[in-house]
Parts: C-alpha cells; structure tokens; sequence
C-alpha cells in the first residue's frame, strides 16, 4: 500500500533550487573535481583524469547536482556512488541511447561516468533504481539517465540504524526493553521485581550486541558513511 521510493525525486528535492543560469555556469567553470573517467569503452580501465566538456547553454540545469547532495542521498538511503566500471549489470539499452544523445548535444564523449545503486548492483544483476551520472567539474554531477524500479518504500527506515554507531546502539536498547519487556513475570523468580527486569534487560542488551558485533565484524559490514563511495564490498 505504501508508495515506493522514487530517489530522484528525494535528489532534487534534498538539492532544493539551483542557483540562477549564470551564477551555476560560473561554479561547473571553477575548480574541476578529480574523476577516473574510463578510457575506450564505458566500462574499461582508468585512464587520465580530465573535465568533460558541456555547452552549457544545450543542458537541462535541472538534471544538475552537487556531490554534497549525492552524498546525503547515499547515506540516508545506504546506496553507493561509483564508477561504472564497476557495475555489473548491463547498461539498459534507454541509458545508452541518452549518453549518445548527450553526446551528440554536445559534441563530445563522455568520461567519467558513475552510478548511485545499491551495493548488491554492484555484483548482481538487480532491477532497483539505478542513476547515471557524468562528472562536470567542482564537485557538479549532470543525471545522465535513471531507470529500473523506484526503492522499496521503507528502505529509509529499514537502513537507518546503519548511519552511525549512535542509531544502531539506539536500535539495540530499544529492542532489548521491547524484549525484555515480554518476558512473563515471575519465570526467572517467585515474583517480579525491577530488579530481575533489569537484569534481563542487561543480559538481553548484551546478547544482541554480540549478535551485532559478530556480524559486523563477520560480514565485514560499515556504516552508511564509510561506504557510500567505497568499491570494495567489504568495506
């Protein structure tokens, strides 16, 4: 019944309104952000670092973001921002055809470009929301093209604990009380006492922290903060 997440949507209304056209064209024209645009094909080898090319006055200012509202958009959401290289599924056939035309547009080819997914598209072939961005200099993204299905509704929800150690200790507390809380009075004692709650509330609180700790560190899981732009998928 909920309506899923349509994460271009939540990108543009976390970047809010865009400066004025001329004031935006002296920002992309300020310092270029280092980028490892693939060479050849889309998905090869790095090759050096340089700006891509726009004429500025053939792009669609609205399709414009900064790295700082990427960012955002990935932690709060635990997705990924990185080069395509390193997504595996293949690029749908509309998602070509927009990179072409852009190219076209601006007669240039396109270097550079990134993906913001969550980490599975990275190994797996998924059908989850992908965004295709191309690098523009300072730290400025241009949406190539966005396909697939939107996130699942609660994804939000569901990730964050992930954010930070804060929200996931939070999340242990709560479900420790909540636990704790249904255990039937009197099954450890004659009678119930805060005394005996407590001490099931600890014993509780420390079994699903090590539960937590374990995966984490068996996993080899992260934060939302520390990954959000990490290709490894350990990390």
């Amino acid at each position: 019944m909920l309506e899923r997440t349509n994460i271009e949507a939540k990108l543009r209304a976390e970047r809010g309104a865009l400066p004025d056209t001329a004031a935006l064209e002296c920002l992309l024209k300020g310092v270029d952000i280092e980028f490892a645009p693939p060479s050849g094909d889309l998905a090869s080898a790095d090759s050096p670092r340089v700006p891509n090319q726009f004429d500025f006055d053939s792009l669609d200012t609205s399709r414009i973001y900064h790295l700082d509202h990427i960012r955002k958009i990935c932690i709060d959401y635990r997705l990924r921002f990185l080069d395509l290289k390193y997504f595996k599924p293949e690029l749908p056939e509309e998602a070509q055809e927009e990179i072409s035309k852009i190219e076209e547009e601006h007669h240039t080819e396109l270097q550079g470009l990134k993906i913001v997914a969550p980490s599975r598209l990275f190994k797996l072939a998924d059908k989850d929301d992908p965004l295709l961005f191309v690098p523009m200099g300072n730290q400025y993204f241009y949406l190539v093209h966005k396909w697939g299905d939107d996130l699942h509704p609660l994804r939000k929800i569901l990730v964050w604990p992930f954010k930070n150690i804060v929200n996931l200790m939070l999340l242990i507390v709560l479900s420790s009380y909540l636990l704790t809380a249904i255990v039937p009075d009197g099954l450890f004692s004659k009678g119930g006492s805060n005394t005996e709650f407590w001490i099931i509330f600890f014993f509780v609180f420390k079994s699903l922290a090590a539960v937590v700790i374990y995966y984490g560190f068996a996993m080899g899981k992260n934060f939302n903060p520390a990954i959000w732009n990490s290709k490894y998928f350990n990390a």
